[in-house]
């Protein structure tokens, strides 16, 4: 699957991640040329422009996309950006970010976005509707049962308390992907500490779901010591 990715800050390289692991086919539109060698993004193709620029979406080649994904922090660029696919080049899905919630009424059909994601609201009302502390809970399932989005609240007394994101032994197919501390969405980097309450999202496999239940269950204490490294490595970590 070609995907076309408009925007390459943490939301965007989080996405082009996952799917390069799953092979799929990204190219990344940024006028940023910094953001190539700070992305950590291996197996992508890049294109410096302005996306919502026609001659920008042309040269990118937007109409042999599968998927076009508007993923900058600028709601009106999503939208433009969104639409022109749509209207312009007939791409078959879109998706949209939204970061203001008071524009979520804009992002629908008549501004070309398939799928509008509005990832505070979407975690806010998951977690409030699903999620026990103390377990990890599945909220979506990805890539046609392949993957999934899981939760996780931190109970007091955790052991990862204290531990920033890099000394904590990962599983490799689980990728910590968003921490939500005081209802704040947090892109998580190796140095992030882990507090009491943290609400830890990941994108993991379905078999990586037990090894993450290992390591974080409560009831799993001298498990869970086993799987904390002391020594700061962040194996499994790709922030």
């Amino acid at each position: 699957m070609k995907v076309i990715i408009a925007g390459a800050g943490s939301v965007g390289s989080s996405i082009a991640r996952e799917l390069l692991a799953h092979r799929h086919e990204v190219l990344l539109i940024d006028p940023k040329p910094e953001v190539i060698g700070r992305s950590g993004l291996r197996g992508a193709k890049w294109l410096i422009g302005d996306a919502c620029e026609l001659t920008t979406l042309k040269e990118a080649q937007v109409d042999a996309a599968d998927v076009v994904v508007a993923a900058t922090g600028d709601d009106k660029v999503n939208l433009v950006v969104s639409l022109l696919a749509k209207t312009e080049f007939g791409v078959g899905r879109t998706v949209g970010r939204v970061n203001n919630p008071k524009n979520d009424w804009m992002f629908d059909g008549s501004w070309g976005v398939d799928v509008a994601v509005n990832t505070p609201r979407l975690m806010t009302a998951l977690v409030e509707e699903a999620v026990e502390i103390g377990d990890v809970v599945r909220l979506l399932t990805l890539q046609t049962g392949v993957a999934s989005l899981v939760e996780f609240t931190v109970p007091h007394g955790s052991v990862l308390i204290g531990r920033t994101v890099g000394q904590i032994d990962w599983p490799s197919d689980a990728t910590l992907v968003a921490i939500l501390r005081d209802q704040a969405p947090i892109a998580p980097s190796v140095d992030d500490v882990i507090d009491h309450r943290d609400e830890l999202f990941f994108v993991s496999t379905i078999a990586a779901e037990d090894e993450l239940r290992l390591l974080l269950s409560p009831g799993n204490g001298e498990e869970s010591e086993e799987l904390v490294s002391d020594e700061g490595e962040d194996d499994g970590f790709d922030g």
